[in-house]
C-alpha cells in the first residue's frame, strides 16, 4: 500500500468521523455490542446466547471468532460474505449471486468452485457433502442468530482435521430469537428485493422457531437472475437446566443464472458483459434442499454433558454449465460429544471426547446443454463417500492461568465410484473404482489468561484432507492417482479488551505436502486437480475495535497471506494465485444518542496473481461504502446500505491458470455502485 493510498484512506474515515468526534464526548454509553472478537471475559452488553458463546470459544487454545446477527442486522447481508465481513483471517468474495469463495488460511484457495478444505456447517449440520465438497450457497444470514469461526485446527471439537477449520451457522430458537415476531422488507439496486417473516414463541418446556425469506434480484451483470427462497422450524423440548431434545428443519429453492468470468479484454471493454458462452448456452445453478437433525443437549451430572444428533440431508441439482449436470445427493450421519470439568491431580481440567459417522451418495447425470435445456445424455454415475472420525482433548492447567492442552482426531474415509456405460454414446463405458484413507492427526497447545480475561495461546496442529470425488477425476483405468493433503500448523496469538480497545492477533505457518490444487483447462472443461509439492502457507490474521468515545468506535481487520511453492520443479518459490497478500477492512461508526447512526467503511486489497507461473495478475483495488440507519422505536429500524460509492471497476475474484493469456477467461468482476434500504419491525 503506498503512502499517498494510506493518507486518502485515513483522510476518508477521518472527515466521516470528524462531526462524531466533535459531539460524542458528552454521550451515553451504547447499549448493544457487535464484535466478532472472542476474549475470555464476558460482555455484559452481549446477548445471553452470543455471551454463552463468546465464552464457550474462548477456552480454545487458537484462533476463533464469533459474530452476532447484531453484526450484520441493519445493513444488506444476503450470503455467507456479508456475515463473515469483518472476521479476522476469513477470505470470502463473493464471484456471483450467492456464489462466494470462502477460505480460511488458503484452504482450498485452487478449487474452481465451490468449498473444499474447510467444514462449513449449519447447527452442526454439514453444507458438505460427505466427500468433503462444500455448497454456501444455502444459508441464510436472516435465520442465523449467531456464526462461530473455527480457523485452523481449533476446529477439532467438530471433528475432522481440515487445513481450513469450520464455521458453524446457529439457528436462533424460541428462547434465544430476541424477538416474538419481526417482519423484514429490504432491496435497493439491480432489481434486488427481499422479505423475510419470523415467529419465535415460548409455551412451558417448549419453544418454536420459524421463518421464511423471499429474495429475488435482476443482478447486476446480465445473466445474473436469481430467484430464492429459505424456510427454517426449530423445535425444542426442555427437560431442566442443560438437558433438551431439540428438532430443526431447513430449506432452500434457489435458481441463479450464472454470468461467467471473463477474459481481461473482455473485462476492460465491459466489465457488466456476460460471458459469451455463459449466455448462449443460458448457464445456471438451480437446486432445492432439505436438511433436518434431531439433537440433544443432556447433563449427566455436575461434571458431564452430552451433546449428540442424527441429522439428514437432500439436494437435487439442476445445473447447466458446459453441459447440463442433473444430480440428487443423499448425506445422513451421526455424532456425539461428551464434555467433562473437573480435576486431576488437585489441578482444574476438562477434556471432550467425541465421534462423528457420515455416508452419503449421488447420482449424477450429464446432457448436452442445449440454450440451457437437456440433450442428449452423456454420462451416468453413482458416488458413494463415507468417513468417520473419532476426536478428544483436553485441557489441564497447571497454574490457575496456564492450561496444556492436547488433543487428536483419528479419520477414515473412503470413495466408491461406478460408471455406467450409455448405448447412444460409445465412448462411455462401465467403470468401478475405490479408494480408502486414514491418519491419525495430533494436536498440542498452550492457553494463558489473566484476572481481566487477555489471553496468549500456541499450538501445532496436523491436517488431513483426502480428495473429494471431483478431485479424483476418474479416468479409464480407475481414478487418477491424486494423495491426501498433509500439512504441520503452528500458530501464536493473543486477544483480549483492555479499555476502550478489544483485539485478537495471529500469526500462523502451515507447512503443506501434496497440496491439492486445481486450474483451469478450458472454459467448457472442468478444472484437473493434482498434488504440488512442498508448499507454505503462512500469514497474519489481526483485528481491532477501538471505543474512541462512547459512541464512536473504529473496527479494523488485517490479513496478510504468504502462500507460496517452496521449491518445487516447475513452479520454484512462486507465489500461489487468487489469495491477496493483504486485505484489509476498516468502519467507523458513529451512534447518535437519539437512535440514528453512520458507519463509513473500506475494504482495500493487494494485487493477485492469476497463474501458478506468476505471468499475470489483477490489480489492486479500494472500494468505500458508507451504512446508516435508524430505531424510530425499541420496534422498527430503518437501515441504508451504499457500496462501491465510487463506482470502482475491479477484480473482485480471479480462476486458476498454468500461465494465464488473452484467450483466459479468469477475472471475475466486482459489482458497481448499488444501494439498498430496508425496514425491520420486531414484536
Amino acid at each position: 500500500m503506498s503512502r499517498n493510498r494510506a493518507l486518502a484512506r485515513a483522510i476518508w474515515l477521518g472527515a466521516c468521523a470528524w462531526p462524531a468526534l466533535a459531539c460524542a464526548a458528552a454521550d451515553e454509553a451504547a447499549t448493544t455490542i457487535d464484535s466478532v472478537i472472542v476474549t475470555g471475559a464476558r460482555h455484559p452488553e452481549d446477548p445471553p446466547v452470543v455471551q454463552d458463546a463468546r465464552k464457550r470459544l474462548s477456552e480454545t487454545p487458537g484462533a476463533v471468532s464469533v459474530i452476532s446477527q447484531e453484526s450484520y442486522a441493519r445493513r444488506f447481508a444476503v450470503a455467507l460474505d456479508d456475515i463473515l465481513r469483518d472476521a479476522p483471517g476469513v477470505y470470502a468474495q463473493k464471484k456471483w449471486g450467492g456464489d462466494v469463495r470462502i477460505s480460511i488460511r488458503g484452504s482450498g484457495i485452487g478449487n474452481a468452485n465451490h468449498n473444499r478444505g474447510l467444514l462449513i456447517a449449519q447447527d452442526g449440520v454439514p453444507l458438505n457433502e460427505a466427500d468433503g465438497y462444500g455448497d454456501s450457497q444455502i444459508a441464510d444470514p436472516l435465520t442465523t442468530r449467531f456464526t462461530e469461526v473455527y480457523r485452523g485446527g481449533n476446529a477439532l471439537r467438530f471433528g475432522g482435521a481440515l487445513l481450513g477449520g469450520a464455521i458453524n451457522m446457529v439457528t436462533p430458537t424460541g428462547r434465544t430469537a430476541g424477538h416474538g415476531a419481526l417482519l423484514r422488507v429490504d432491496g435497493g439496486s439491480f432489481g434486488m428485493h427481499r422479505e423475510h417473516g419470523a415467529v419465535a414463541l415460548r409455551a412451558g418446556d417448549w419453544d418454536v422457531y420459524a421463518a421464511v425469506t423471499n429474495q429475488r434480484g435482476q443482478g447486476w451483470r446480465p445473466q445474473s437472475q436469481q430467484n430464492i427462497q429459505f424456510g427454517s422450524l426449530n423445535v425444542g423440548r426442555s427437560f431442566g437446566e442443560d438437558r433438551e431434545v431439540r428438532l430443526i428443519v431447513n430449506g432452500s429453492n434457489i435458481n441463479q443464472e450464472i454470468p461467467g468470468a471473463l477474459t481481461r479484454a473482455q473485462f476492460d471493454a465491459d466489465p457488466r458483459q456476460p460471458a459469451p458462452g455463459n449466455y448462449a448456452s443460458d448457464q445456471g445453478r438451480n437446486q432445492r434442499g432439505v436438511r433436518s437433525s434431531l439433537r440433544t443437549t443432556w447433563r449427566l451430572g455436575d461434571s458431564a454433558v452430552f451433546e449428540g444428533a442424527v441429522y439428514g440431508v437432500w439436494k437435487d441439482l439442476d445445473h447447466p454449465i458446459f453441459q447440463v449436470i442433473d444430480q440428487e445427493s443423499r448425506n445422513y450421519g451421526a455424532f456425539g460429544r461428551l464434555d467433562w470439568q473437573g480435576e486431576l491431580g488437585g489441578r482444574r481440567a476438562d477434556a471432550y471426547l467425541g465421534a462423528w459417522l457420515r455416508a452419503g451418495d449421488l447420482d449424477s447425470n450429464f446432457y448436452i446443454n442445449v440454450r440451457g435445456a437437456r440433450g442428449a445424455p452423456t454420462s451416468r454415475t453413482r458416488q458413494n463417500a463415507g468417513a468417520a472420525d473419532v476426536f478428544g482433548e483436553g485441557r489441564l492447567f497447571v497454574t490457575d492461568r496456564l492450561a496444556l492442552v492436547a488433543g487428536a482426531t483419528w479419520g477414515a474415509a473412503g470413495r466408491d465410484y461406478r460408471q455406467y456405460a450409455i448405448p447412444a454414446q460409445p465412448a462411455t463405458f462401465d467403470l468401478k473404482a475405490s479408494r480408502d484413507y486414514e491418519w491419525l492427526a495430533p494436536r498440542i497447545g498452550l492457553l494463558w489468561e489473566d484476572d481481566g480475561g487477555a489471553q496468549v495461546f500456541a499450538n501445532l496442529t496436523k491436517s488431513v484432507e483426502p480428495p473429494n470425488h471431483g478431485s479424483l477425476s476418474p479416468t479409464g483405468t480407475g481414478f487418477a492417482p491424486v494423495k491426501a493433503q498433509v500439512a504441520w500448523t503452528a500458530e501464536v496469538g493473543t486477544r483480549g479488551r483492555r479499555g476502550p480497545l478489544t483485539w485478537d492477533l495471529t500469526a500462523y505457518r502451515a507447512e503443506l505436502r501434496k497440496e491439492l490444487l486445481q486450474f483451469t483447462v478450458a472454459p467448457n472443461i472442468p478444472a484437473s486437480t493434482f498434488n504440488a509439492g512442498d508448499t507454505v502457507h503462512q500469514g497474519v490474521e489481526a483485528a481491532l475495535d477501538w471505543d474512541i468515545t462512547r459512541r464512536l468506535r473504529l473496527r479494523q481487520t488485517y490479513t496478510l497471506s504468504d502462500f507460496r511453492f517452496r521449491g518445487d520443479s516447475q513452479y520454484g518459490d512462486n507465489r500461489l494465485p487468487i489469495a491477496p497478500r493483504r486485505f484489509y477492512r476498516a468502519e467507523l461508526r458513529w451512534q447518535h444518542p437519539a437512535g440514528w447512526f453512520v458507519a463509513p467503511s473500506l475494504e482495500a486489497a493487494s494485487a493477485v496473481w492469476v497463474d501458478y507461473r506468476n505471468t499475470t495478475g489483477a490489480p489492486a483495488y479500494t472500494v468505500f461504502n458508507v451504512g446508516a440507519g435508524y430505531a424510530l422505536n425499541d420496534r422498527v429500524s430503518l437501515f441504508l446500505d451504499a457500496r462501491n460509492l465510487a463506482d470502482k471497476t475491479y477484480v473482485s475474484n480471479v480462476q486458476a491458470q498454468i500461465a494465464a493469456g488473452a484467450t483466459s477467461a479468469a477475472y471475475w468482476p466486482g459489482d458497481g455502485r448499488a444501494v439498498y434500504a430496508g425496514l425491520s419491525a420486531g414484536f
